[in-house]
């Protein structure tokens, strides 16, 4: 899988760790995010992860800052975005099956680094379920595009 990883200087740390582990996996992965020492506004860092995931040129994409909510709330601004903050495996896997979320946003400042790896695999090795979530998703999608779901 294709992945793009973006972080604002907050999540510098993350970032490392769960970019060795996606690779370890065997995912390739586009560093978009700030180096360490270097200041940075979320809101470019997840355009260039969103837009990247959106045109297609990654299969998805994580985002890293202080809350994750910031993020989130920019990368859903790009179309095709399905973006949330998650720190839990519960969350993690029902916002793939239900949801299609493509972009999972992280929290630098509420959990432990370790605790980010089984996060990110289950979102990983969670597929889609489609049949009714998929109406619902197409829905939003729909909202996205100003139509009438």
């Amino acid at each position: 899988m294709q992945i793009s990883i973006g972080n604002d200087h907050r999540g510098v740390m993350i970032k490392a760790k769960l970019q060795n582990t996606l690779e370890q996996l065997g995912h390739h992965v586009f560093d978009d995010g700030a180096s360490e020492g270097e200041s940075s506004d979320y809101p470019d860092i997840a355009k260039i992860v969103a837009q990247r995931v959106s045109l297609g040129e990654a299969d998805r994409g994580i985002l890293i800052c202080g809350t994750g909510i910031g993020m989130a709330i920019a990368a859903n601004k790009i179309p095709g975005i399905r973006a949330i903050t998650c720190g839990d495996l519960a969350t993690a896997e029902i916002c793939r099956r239900h949801n299609d979320v493509n972009v999972l946003c992280l929290a630098q400042d509420f959990v432990e680094h370790g605790e980010f790896q089984p996060v990110l695999k289950k979102w990983l090795e969670t597929e889609f379920e489609g049949g009714r979530h998929e109406r619902r998703v197409n829905k939003i999608t729909a909202l996205e595009n100003n139509a009438n779901p």
